[in-house]
Order: structure tokens, then C-alpha cells, then sequence
């Protein structure tokens, strides 16, 4: 069986599913989150790069990717939700590129918090050298690395497919990233789940080494005693929003497993899949603006003081 009559039988089967189960319906809370989402970043986007101070500082410069990278993937996967609910016919090299930039801006997003908390343990550990280890021009090269590295394994596995396709012109109802991605393992013998998974797991060690050191460093100053400290409040917030960004990721190399099992449930592939797509994968990027965004201080008070100005002007043109 070729490679198109296996896309258009398991694009059949997985309309069919997604109309038994209702499951289009789940377009709507992904489009409330994304466009509320789509409302918050780029106002802190703007307090960053408007502000000389801000941009000097490697934390804002690595939220800053991590708020670009997030957009851009809400983008890419609210096109993907409306297209598939609507059984827009795309073709199939357009929806591999959609599904290789969406990849290499999850990763990306990824990287980029890993390296936060790096920044925050190289602060907190070597305080009078930080700023010399870590000054503008070096992050912008580090964010540029990392932009080049979580693309460049999804772009060449699609240059990889395009080059052996034979049917250059086959057009899809359903575009998914793991229908991509699924085909490409069949054809990669599962090399494409290893990457995949030993990524998100060196991250996640780099993540946990670093917080643990943090904590053995910092204990003996005081500022773990109180039940409800600002060092615990911080640790806590930052530990949900790790989670809640890395668990997307491990349930969709879930996905990818289910993909290639013959004794999985069709419907179940379906659920995990639209729920992960339409949900979790929202979740991180909603809350991100929140709990990474405005508890800093000084974009806070740089909000305000815009919002101050803002007001002063408006009435001044009133009056």
C-alpha cells in the first residue's frame, strides 16, 4: 500500500471519529485561549523591547524568545484546529511545512525556558560574574543557536520526505503535526521518538540538577523558612508552568507510540490527540504571560507607568 492511500484511508477514519465523538467542538475553547493568549504576549512583548532596561537583561531577552516562540506556535496551530474543523483541503507539502515550523517552535519554546532557569542559576551561583558571562550581544547568539537548532532537524526530515514523494501535488482534509511526524518515523525506524524523547528528558534533568543546586546553595540564607515565602510562591509558579509545558510534550510521543500500534483504538489515538492539540498544548502559553510575565516587578511597573501615561494623555486631549 503506498504511502498517499495509507494518508487518505487514516485522514477517513480520523474524520469519521472526530464527527462521532463531536470532537470539533473542542475548536472553540482552543480559539477563546489562543486569542486571549494572542492579547497578553504582545503587550509584554512591547514592555521588553520599548524598554532600554529590559532589553539588557538576559532573563527578558529569554522570555522575550519564549513569548515570540509561543505566539508563533498559537498561530500556526489555531490555522491547524480551524482547518481541520472545517475539512479545508490543503496540500500536503504545505502541511509539512506547517507542522516542521510548529515543531521548531514548541522546541524552541522549550529550550528557551530550560536555558531560563540556567540564567537563573548562573545568576544566583556566580552573581559578580553573571553579567560578564552573560551580556546582550552573547544571548542574542545563544537565542539565534537556538532557533537554528530546534529547526533544523523537523526542516530536514521534511526536505528528507519531499525528496522521496511521488505524488508532489496530494492534497489532505486533516493536517496534523502527529500525521507528519508519524509517517516520517515509519520511514526512520523510530529515530524520530528517540530524538524527541531524549531531548525533553536532558531538559527536564538539566531543569531539575539546577533547581536542586539553587536550593542547596540558598538554603542557609533564610529565605525557605516562611511557609509562604517569596522564593517558595516563585518555585512553585515556575514548577507548575515547567510541568504544564513539558507534559504536552511527553503525551504527544504518547501519541506517537499509539500511532504505530495496530491494537490501539482508533477513537482513542483521536482523543488524545485533539485533547492534547486543542487543551494542553494551550495551557502553558495562557498562563506564561501571568506567572512569568507580570510577577516580574519591573515589567509590571513598566506597565503601569505606560498605562498611567496613556491615561494622562487621553484626558489631556479631552479637556
Amino acid at each position: 500500500m503506498t504511502s498517499s492511500t495509507l494518508i487518505s484511508n487514516l485522514t477517513q477514519e480520523w474524520v469519521e471519529s472526530l464527527q462521532r465523538w463531536h470532537l470539533d467542538l473542542l475548536s472553540i475553547p482552543a480559539t477563546v485561549i489562543t486569542l486571549a493568549t494572542l492579547l497578553a504576549d504582545p503587550v509584554l512583548l512591547t514592555c521588553i523591547f520599548l524598554s532600554r532596561a529590559l532589553r539588557q537583561e538576559t532573563r527578558y531577552l529569554l522570555m522575550a524568545n519564549t513569548l515570540t516562540a509561543d505566539m508563533l506556535f498559537l498561530v500556526l496551530n489555531l490555522a491547524m484546529v480551524i482547518c481541520n474543523a472545517t475539512r479545508a483541503q490543503m496540500s500536503w507539502l504545505v502541511c509539512q511545512l506547517i507542522t516542521a515550523v510548529t515543531v521548531t517552535t514548541y522546541s524552541c519554546a522549550i529550550l528557551t525556558i530550560t536555558l531560563m532557569v540556567v540564567d537563573t542559576y548562573a545568576a544566583v551561583c556566580w552573581p559578580l560574574r553573571y553579567h560578564d558571562l552573560l551580556p546582550p550581544a552573547r544571548t542574542h547568539r545563544i537565542l539565534l543557536g537556538v532557533w537554528v537548532l530546534a529547526a533544523l532537524y523537523p526542516l530536514s526530515l521534511v526536505i528528507m520526505m519531499e525528496v522521496e514523494r511521488k505524488n508532489p501535488h496530494e492534497r489532505v482534509a486533516v493536517c496534523l503535526v502527529l500525521f507528519s511526524l508519524g509517517f516520517i518515523k515509519l520511514k526512520t525506524n523510530g529515530w524520530i521518538y528517540v530524538y524527541f524523547f531524549v531531548t525533553a528528558v536532558m531538559c527536564a534533568i538539566l531543569i531539575f540538577v539546577c533547581y536542586i543546586r539553587l536550593y542547596m546553595v540558598t538554603r542557609t540564607q533564610g529565605i525557605w523558612q516562611s511557609r509562604f515565602s517569596r522564593a517558595r510562591v516563585t518555585l512553585l509558579a515556575h514548577g507548575v508552568l515547567l510541568l504544564l509545558y513539558f507534559s504536552p510534550g511527553f503525551v504527544f510521543i504518547m501519541e506517537l507510540y499509539l500511532f504505530q500500534r495496530k491494537d490501539i483504538s482508533q477513537d482513542l489515538r483521536v482523543w488524545v490527540s485533539t485533547v492534547n492539540m486543542c487543551v494542553f498544548m494551550l495551557l502553558p502559553r495562557a498562563f506564561a504571560p501571568y506567572l512569568y510575565g507580570l510577577r516580574y516587578r519591573e515589567i509590571s511597573d513598566t506597565l503601569m507607568q505606560w498605562l498611567h501615561q496613556h491615561r494622562r494623555l487621553s484626558q489631556t486631549t479631552v479637556s
